[in-house]
């Protein structure tokens, strides 16, 4: 039986602005199997993407705890969980957050760049072999506005499949894509995690979207339904 990733502990997450205390996550609690590709369903506003960033070591918790396999990752210090961000987990955004200046294969070596692997040949050969499993062969050399979103999407997850994460966050992946190009996103996302192993959670507000995913967990308005 697989052994949980990650496992949420009363996350709570609120803001205080001129109106009082606003709540985002009202004592969330919830688990990630090993190996699971589990989608976070809910309403625009209800907190999906704040707890993914929190899950991903983005954005701290005002209480609770989030452990990735059995370490709280709020108990590290920023130093240790900036390296388990870069080394342990793979990010994919709506908004692709690709860099203008670079290719698509510059953009999808930028987190071993950031590991200080620059220049070593097998981040080089693996960076070539994600894009040219996703199809873009022929786009190495494309800088992003050369791109189709569907394209930019998928430069998007080899960037972050680049350090080989354990756990792939992505918050809407198909967002901000045509029909088809989004159905091609779920399809390669099921792939990594069928074929690669590879836990994971995606958040969406569209549940069409969510019944890819082998499980489904309900947000709404910062609290767990199910």
């Amino acid at each position: 039986m697989n052994k949980s990733i990650v496992k949420v502990n009363g996350i709570c997450k609120s803001y205080r602005d001129n109106a009082g205390n606003l709540e985002i996550l009202k004592d969330v609690n919830f688990s990630v199997t090993a190996g699971e590709f589990l989608a976070i369903q809910g309403p625009s506003g209800a907190g999906k993407s704040t707890l993914l960033h929190i899950l991903g070591g983005l954005d701290n918790p005002t209480e609770g705890s989030v452990y990735f396999e059995g370490v709280d990752i709020y108990g590290l210090d920023e130093n240790a969980r900036s390296t388990f961000r870069n080394r342990k987990v793979g990010f994919v955004f709506q908004f692709f957050h690709l860099l203008p200046e670079l290719t698509a294969l510059e953009n999808v070596l930028l987190p071993s760049i950031l590991r200080s692997w620059w220049g070593r040949k097998k981040d080089l050969k693996f960076a070539r072999q994600l894009l040219e499993r996703l199809g873009l062969s022929q786009r190495l050399a494309h800088r992003p506005q050369a791109l189709s979103g569907g394209e930019q999407q998928r430069v998007a997850i080899c960037r972050a499949l680049i350090n080989r994460p354990q756990l792939l966050l992505c918050d809407e992946p198909t967002g901000n894509l045509d029909s088809e190009n989004g159905k091609l996103i779920l399809q390669l996302l099921a792939e990594l995690n069928q074929r690669e192993k590879i836990t994971v959670l995606m958040v969406t507000h569209d549940k069409d979207i969510a019944r890819a995913a082998g499980k489904i967990i309900h947000l709404k308005d910062g609290v767990i339904l199910n």
